[in-house]
């Protein structure tokens, strides 16, 4: 689950050890009570004071003992709860700056509950026990006024809330597995925490599915990476995101503190925004539940598979298995295997093809063999060079050209799917009775068009390679 940035971490003592404290004569001795289991590119200049944060500001900084931003006040957007600027902003005014001992991270588990959770839980899911256990402190917790001011679930729209008839819109992209992927990784881990959370069930209550994955999503949406963790940075995380900012959160331990710097001038009202990563609308739709409709990063993921019937399939499957290995760049959380490939923007239609993986007209190179003879050329070809197999052009201009049409031919069939998949979601532009569906169907539109974009300017540059072959 990518995460928006990299700042670093630190423990600090919190409110849920006075509990444990309070409750330790009963809480601390397991129970067997039963779980219920069950686009930012433009800034905005009119802002709508959100009058249920006017006084987290002054809370946090009272927390923080220091001023966090004179510069920053919180409001309502279109897109959620937003940060505008309070003054004139210059560019490289350091706009805000949270200290790192009013920052949550996973070291806030309590010792008690920490020390029962297996290793093989990840620091995504640790932490959601945290805002989950907050949550039911509600007032009695000293992060209420952070932990009230988290979206709802229903605000929410990343793709693991989206119902089956939703998540069809999205079939024809890799999103879709990968979405089941994540849920299946949250109920694994909810299953491993639940005899946990149980044994505390007298000082918390019920935990649900339902809750647990609302509290991963949060996690996954609005914490920032660091070497020790996951760290919620509060008053930051309302910050938006815009694609081509320069602005991001950055960690500075000898101030001990998390700051960011503006990239650009602003003026009083106007929404202030960073970049949370080089993120494609594949990664903000599911970890951050929003897209952008023209999004620089986008990328496709595709499979191109060995023909069944190929009568070396089992000989092919071998020597890719041996000489590919996942690229370090690769989309994150997807399962790697040697016949899946990112496609990025080809930017020239006549260039050396930079977009288009190298690794994919191997592939491609490797399928066209008809012989093992031919197999074996390129494994003598890959010693005598770099140790990379069908890195080359292949010396038979034919067999080079019959790779590349191979490969024209399956991008050819991805464009139809996804034209027919934008004919079936214009075909239903009447808005619904639920403002969900709409905002929903307008993120698959915008998946789906960029990962047209992409695939068509591929299509464009293997068209123009195989006709110069000719």
């Amino acid at each position: 689950m990518p995460l928006r940035g990299r700042t670093a971490t630190v423990s600090l003592w919190w409110s849920l050890h006075t509990v444990f404290n309070t409750y330790q004569s009963h809480c601390l001795h397991p129970s067997p009570i039963h779980l219920n289991f069950h686009s930012f590119a433009q800034p905005q200049v009119s802002a709508h004071l959100d009058d249920h944060c006017d006084e987290f500001l002054p809370w946090l900084e009272r927390k923080a003992g220091s001023r966090i931003s004179s510069s920053l006040s919180i409001g309502k957007s279109s897109y959620g709860r937003s940060l505008f600027a309070s003054k004139i902003i210059q560019t490289g005014d350091c706009i805000l700056q949270v200290p790192y001992s009013v920052q949550i991270t996973a070291d806030n588990l309590p010792p008690e509950i920490r020390s029962l959770i297996s290793e093989e839980v990840g620091n995504i899911a640790r932490l959601a026990i945290v805002i989950l256990i907050e949550k039911k402190l509600a007032q009695g917790s000293e992060w209420e006024p952070y932990i009230s001011c988290l979206p709802q679930q229903w605000e929410l729209h990343n793709t693991i809330f989206w119902n089956e008839s939703e998540l069809e819109m999205i079939r024809q992209s890799s999103v879709y597995q990968e979405t089941i992927n994540q849920k299946s990784q949250i109920e694994k881990d909810f299953l491993t925490i639940r005899p946990v959370l149980q044994s505390f069930y007298q000082c918390f209550g019920d935990f649900t599915y339902k809750d647990f994955m609302h509290a991963c999503t949060l996690v996954g949406s609005r914490a920032w990476e660091s070497t020790k963790g996951l760290s919620l940075i509060p008053f930051a995380d309302f910050l938006n995101h815009d694609g081509v900012s320069e602005a991001i959160v950055m960690s500075d331990d000898d101030k001990q503190c998390s700051e960011v710097t503006a990239d650009r001038d602003y003026a009083p009202g106007e929404q202030v925004l960073i970049r949370y990563g080089k993120f494609s609308n594949a990664t903000l739709m599911l970890d951050f539940g929003f897209t952008i409709p023209y999004n620089i990063y986008d990328q496709v993921q595709i499979q191109f598979d060995i023909p069944k019937h190929d009568p070396l399939h089992a000989l092919k499957l071998e020597l890719l298995q041996q000489y590919f290995v996942p690229p370090t760049d690769d989309m994150k959380g997807l399962k790697y295997s040697v016949n899946t490939f990112t496609i990025k923007e080809v930017r020239s239609a006549r260039g050396k093809g930079k977009g288009l993986p190298q690794s994919l007209r191997a592939f491609a190179r490797v399928l066209s063999c008809t012989t093992p003879q031919e197999l074996n050329d390129l494994v003598i070809e890959a010693a005598q060079t770099d140790g990379r197999l069908a890195r080359r052009p292949l010396q038979d201009i034919n067999k080079e050209r019959q790779a590349h049409l191979m490969l024209s031919s399956l991008f050819i069939q991805l464009i139809e799917k996804r034209y027919a998949t934008i004919m079936s979601l214009d075909s239903s532009n009447s808005r619904s009775y639920c403002e969900a569906v709409d905002v929903r169907r307008q993120m698959a539109r915008d998946l789906i068009h960029g990962e047209l974009r992409i695939l068509k300017s591929a299509s464009a540059w293997l068209e123009n390679y195989c006709f110069s072959l000719t």
